[in-house]
């Protein structure tokens, strides 16, 4: 089963990027991929380059800058391929950033297929 593992962190307490918190983050990739469970993943830029998009009315209205105002940001996601909820929740606990912020983990939807 999919899990997405969301990477919330206070930018007010993260360790500026590169240095040991990049070597924390390449050695879970390694880790996690050579486990088979890395299906994917990414770090965001910064929320001020965030573009929130509604529909009202039948119109886009934008706004720039991140939809909530919090003091912890979405920083990165991976993607995790695991037997179960308890092997996502082992992994989730080895991604770098649990140590200054949180993951939150969650299934992913499976829809079935669409039958013509």
């Amino acid at each position: 089963m999919k899990y997405i593992a969301l990477i919330y962190y206070d930018p007010a307490e993260a360790p500026q990027s590169g240095g040991t918190m990049n070597e924390a983050y390449f050695d879970f990739n390694r880790r996690a991929a050579a486990a088979g469970v890395l299906a994917g993943g990414d770090a965001l830029q910064a929320p001020s380059t965030a573009t929130v998009v509604r529909m009202r009315g039948g119109e886009a209205q934008t706004m720039d800058g991140p939809f909530a105002e919090t003091k912890e940001q979405l920083g990165g996601y991976y993607l995790l391929d695991c037997a179960d909820l308890d092997e996502a929740l082992h992994w989730a606990a080895q991604i770098p950033g649990a140590r200054i912020g949180a993951v939150e983990v969650r299934p992913l939807m499976v829809f079935a297929p669409r039958t013509a």
